[in-house]
């Protein structure tokens, strides 16, 4: 079994560390770990430690060796899924499997056809919620460099970073559309490769018409036409596989 991993602000540089805390509290009193176990730690920007655990005190503490530390190296393709506003919890689900599956970062995009609409404090709750599942599942995924989630884009802002990626790709599955599929992509050895999903209505002719002008192309994932929550995390998976981030 692997290591469990824990999120601190900072990677220790000494040889012993004290977890405490939230995280120290999941340590000793929902993991339960004793002396001899090992733990990895992470400031979830790359950074990582491993250490072993000396003592656990109280309910929540832990008191580590550190055994080694270092610094994971940003990937050679970033991958971004800007990601659609899906309704109730699915957008939680698409975070956390996305985030599992390897994507650097997810932006939530508020497209004409989505019924979900982040406005004012439920917006701000949303994104929060979206940023906390990325952490969890990063945790849970044994990650050490977690994705970003961005603030809610309006469709001229995905144009923007459409226009400064590498390779600018949009999700898209209509008969009258032609689109590549996404297996065969001539993808890029470095840089950024920017995923578009629309929400369950499709992606409209308009917003279409303006990624085109931002340089993004349609492309299709297969026969299948799979919900916008599980799109983004099939699609990452086709690219991180080619790209070589699965080897």
């Amino acid at each position: 079994m692997t290591a469990p991993v824990f999120v601190v602000e900072e990677v220790p540089a000494g040889a012993e560390f004290v977890l405490d805390g939230p995280e120290g509290r999941h340590a000793v009193s929902v993991k339960r770990l004793n002396p001899g176990e090992q733990v990895v730690l992470t400031d979830g920007r790359g950074g990582w430690a491993e250490a072993v655990v000396k003592a656990a005190e109280g309910k929540d503490r832990l008191v580590l060796a550190v055994a080694a530390a270092g610094q994971e190296a940003e990937p050679g393709v970033r991958i971004t899924v800007v990601q659609a506003l899906p309704k109730g919890d699915r957008g939680e689900l698409a975070v956390e499997t996305m985030t599992e599956t390897g994507v650097d970062a997810i932006v939530p995009w508020q497209a004409s056809r989505c019924i979900t609409q982040w406005r004012g404090d439920r917006g701000a709750k949303s994104l929060a919620k979206w940023r906390a599942t990325a952490r969890e599942a990063g945790k849970q995924s044994r990650r050490v460099r977690f994705p970003e989630v961005a603030e809610a884009m309006s469709t001229k802002q995905v144009a923007a970073l459409l226009a400064g990626a590498d390779l600018a790709m949009v999700l898209h599955e209509d008969r009258d559309t032609p689109s590549q599929a996404l297996a065969t992509a001539e993808l890029p050895a470095s840089g950024s490769v920017v995923l578009v999903v629309g929400p369950e209505g499709g992606v409209s002719p308009e917003e279409l018409a303006v990624f085109a002008a931002a340089g993004a192309h349609p492309y299709r994932l297969g026969r299948s036409v799979l919900r916008t929550s599980t799109a983004g995390t099939a699609a990452a998976a086709v690219l991180l596989a080619r790209t070589g981030r699965w080897a």
